[in-house]
């Protein structure tokens, strides 16, 4: 499907929910700084179903790269890592095909990514997975002209949450490094949109208890390694996040507090409030929210992390 048919696609239903939101004040950008103008927008191309875990994986994964074309031949691209959401058990990379054509026509080469889901696979399954493309990038750099020490991150709901963990994990010395992570596999920078940050907080609610393989008063200190924000140092990249001011499944407070843990370890974070949105809405409607983020990858706050 081409860029043109997705975009024709949503049209119809963003333009709904977009006539409904217009008098809504639309968002209210927390601790937002002077960022960079966006990049102009350029043409790009895809490389679909390119498989990144290794022979004897539990499942053969895919990723679609989106490679920018518009810029000179020796320029290597900064990178996107993007993770769809889904409860942790549902949906596929084709959710962020949209977003990663955004951000791949502003300069970024994205790679979005499918992972194994639960009950099947438990914690920490899925961020083994998110490990491994992320090592991916490192090894293909070469081949598709990569800047492999310029890698962010983006994801929605519990893709969120998972690039939100590999980031964390990757600058700190958590066990989870082992045996996949470490320090290769670092994020410079992130965008998160609908984050759950703190999994303790959502009690055992049925898609946690089948992600983490229990009840929290069972396995208390795996619901506690699941949450980004027991992972928050000094070492963190910084945060972009946005979430929908009136979202029930997700609440506002999870991206609140986590912006208050980085503050609390004078770590960088912009906080995007989508007034009048949900959850699924303020995904729905993300098309400012996501021209934000773009502004943050690509100003001094994220840039300055580089390397």
């Amino acid at each position: 499907m081409s860029v043109y048919q997705t975009r024709l696609r949503r049209g119809g239903i963003f333009g709904l929910i977009g006539s409904l939101l217009i008098l809504a004040g639309c968002a209210t950008h927390h601790n937002e700084s002077t960022t960079a103008s966006l990049p102009d927008e350029g043409p790009f191309r895809v490389e679909q179903d390119l498989r990144f875990s290794p022979d004897g994986w539990p499942e053969a994964l895919f990723a679609d790269l989106y490679l920018p074309t518009g810029q000179a031949s020796e320029a290597r691209h900064p990178v996107v890592l993007m993770v769809h959401g889904g409860g942790w058990q549902r949906r596929s990379r084709e959710d962020m095909a949209w977003i990663a054509e955004e951000v791949a026509s502003h300069g970024f080469a994205v790679l979005n990514i499918d992972y194994r889901f639960a009950p099947a696979h438990t914690f920490p399954a899925q961020l083994y997975d998110l490990q491994l493309a992320r090592q991916w990038l490192n090894r293909h750099a070469d081949e598709y002209q990569l800047d492999a020490g310029q890698v962010s991150g983006f994801g929605f709901s519990s893709g969120a949450h998972l690039i939100a963990l590999l980031a964390l994990v990757a600058s700190s010395d958590s066990d989870l490094n082992q045996p996949h992570g470490g320090p290769e596999t670092r994020l410079h920078a992130v965008v998160t949109g609908g984050l759950p940050s703190d999994l303790m907080a959502f009690g055992s609610g049925k898609l946690i208890r089948q992600f983490l393989g229990g009840e929290q008063q069972d396995i208390p200190e795996i619901y506690r390694k699941a949450s980004p924000i027991s992972h928050v140092t000094a070492d963190s990249p910084p945060f972009f996040l946005f979430h929908g001011a009136m979202d029930m499944l997700v609440p506002f407070d999870q991206a609140k507090r986590f912006q208050e843990a980085l503050e609390d370890h004078q770590v960088y974070s912009e906080l995007y409030e989508m007034h009048l949105r949900g959850h699924v809405t303020s995904f729905l409607t993300a098309g400012e929210a996501v021209d934000a983020a773009i502004g943050f990858l690509v100003g001094p706050q994220a840039r300055q992390q580089e390397g």
